[in-house]
């Protein structure tokens, strides 16, 4: 979209930007981990509930995208995050960072510098004083060869 907004989905308040949608989703992979529960399960006991915030669209396609694709994003993110386990990385910055790759390469509308940019904003939004720079060096490291990666995806 031109302007960066959804479009409306029926009985919700009106458009929400992308920005907004991915902190939703960045949350919601966050609350599985912390609950150990599966992402997918709680999303879908999210939509349509009248006591939760309605859910965009764009929300539930990264949260199913990271589920579907987590065991490789963890990889990557394993691989490339220098001197971090993903057992050590905080909870948060590991959310924002399966968000992040899971945007970068399966994704085709969001360019990888883009999708950066998002997650290091949510990492200073969400996160340590530290986080921002953790989460652009391990996303950085894996732009410089998401093109070799998408293609043996």
């Amino acid at each position: 979209m031109a302007d960066g907004k959804l479009p409306p989905h029926p009985n919700r308040g009106g458009p929400i930007s992308r920005r907004q949608a991915r902190r939703r989703a960045v949350e919601m992979l966050y609350e599985a981990a912390q609950r150990d529960t599966d992402a997918v399960t709680l999303l879908a006991d999210r939509v349509g509930a009248v006591e939760v915030d309605p859910v965009a669209d764009y929300t539930i396609t990264v949260v199913e995208g990271v589920t579907a694709h987590r065991e490789r994003i963890d990889e990557l993110l394993a691989q490339h995050s220098q001197g971090w386990t993903l057992e050590r990385m905080p909870p948060v910055d590991l959310a924002v960072l399966r968000a992040g790759v899971y945007e970068m390469l399966w994704s085709a509308d969001v360019p990888d510098a883009v999708a950066i940019d998002e997650a290091v904003g949510l990492a200073k939004e969400l996160s340590t004083d530290d986080s921002p720079r953790f989460v652009n060096g391990v996303l950085g490291r894996l732009g410089t060869i998401a093109d070799r990666l998408r293609a043996v995806l």
